[in-house]
């Protein structure tokens, strides 16, 4: 019998580039995980046992590397128990993060999709000029607008309220313009073929409109949890003198360095709502994003 060529990695060939692209994503997915892997691990390490450790951080030489620990003489939930029993005021501050991030996600839901619907499917007199005023508001950063934002909540009564951080982030431009975006492709024959068969003009939005619009929506909704999840300029600004209504977001810096002992545990519950809701939304990310053309 003749035998076979044995397949060799040759420069230059399909299936060398193949393996070299492996080789970079798993060297490059090390990379990302190893952090959030080591927070989490970290968090399990007895308090003196962390802060003993990180005290070591600066008397090591710019040459040298520090030390990885990857046991813990035991494993131990002293962190959580500190955190978030003898110091609420952590615990506090991650129900005031999820409290934003909840009520801010809810009204999205309940305002953009019909917003981006009719801003897609709709012609009347100002519909451009109003599209072209979510997208100037979009390409603003928020230190341009700021300063109207302070006198109007200020004339509103809103200043140091949980509503001074909710209500600006109900209509983001950014999220009305992506999903507007993603629907301008749904086919009109659908929907002219829905309002024939008797179906309404709402009645189209929630059985065809949403229906379709589920990856964009799923993509909105994980980047929208981001960004509320990580606010820090508006609650300073918001919030400045009402530091009980504070999310975790602000209040992380001092925590990681007045309370190292608990830093790792902390972290971990701050990272663990995004792993999770990233996980579930993961194939919405990436299909919305492809979908609507964004890179």
């Amino acid at each position: 019998m003749t035998e076979l060529p044995k397949a060799r990695y040759r420069p230059g060939s399909s299936r060398f580039l193949r393996f070299l692209s492996y080789v970079l994503l798993i060297i490059t997915s090390v990379l990302i995980l190893l952090p959030i892997v080591l927070t989490f691990l970290y968090s399990f390490f007895p308090v003196k046992e962390m802060t003993g450790y990180l005290k070591l951080r600066n008397n090591y030489s710019n040459e040298q590397w520090m030390d990885i620990l990857l046991s813990p003489s035991i494993v131990s939930l002293r962190q959580y128990y500190s955190l978030m029993i003898e110091k609420p005021i952590y615990l506090k501050l991650f129900v005031n993060s999820a409290i934003y991030t909840v009520s801010v996600i809810i009204g999205q839901a309940l305002i953009i999709p019909a917003l981006a619907y009719s801003l897609s499917c709709f012609r009347f007199r100002g519909r451009d000029t109003l599209f072209f005023g979510v997208l100037m508001l979009m390409l603003l950063p928020f230190q341009v607008t700021m300063a109207p934002s302070v006198l109007i909540m200020r004339t509103l009564g809103l200043m140091d309220t949980i509503w001074a951080i909710i209500l600006p982030m109900l209509v983001s431009p950014f999220y009305v313009f992506l999903v507007r975006q993603y629907m301008v492709t749904i086919p009109r024959d659908m929907l002219e073929a829905g309002l024939m068969d008797g179906a309404g003009t709402i009645r189209t939005f929630f059985h065809i409109v949403l229906p379709i619009s589920k990856p964009i929506l799923g993509a909105a909704c994980a980047l929208s949890f981001a960004d509320t999840w990580n606010l820090v300029e508006q609650p300073l600004i918001y919030l400045s003198n009402s530091r009980d209504l504070m999310p975790l977001s602000v209040m992380f810096n001092a925590l990681s360095t007045e309370e190292a002992g608990v830093a790792f545990a902390g972290a971990a519950l701050y990272i663990l709502p995004a792993l999770l809701l990233y996980t579930y939304f993961q194939e919405d990310i990436l299909l919305g994003i492809q979908l609507s053309d964004m890179k």
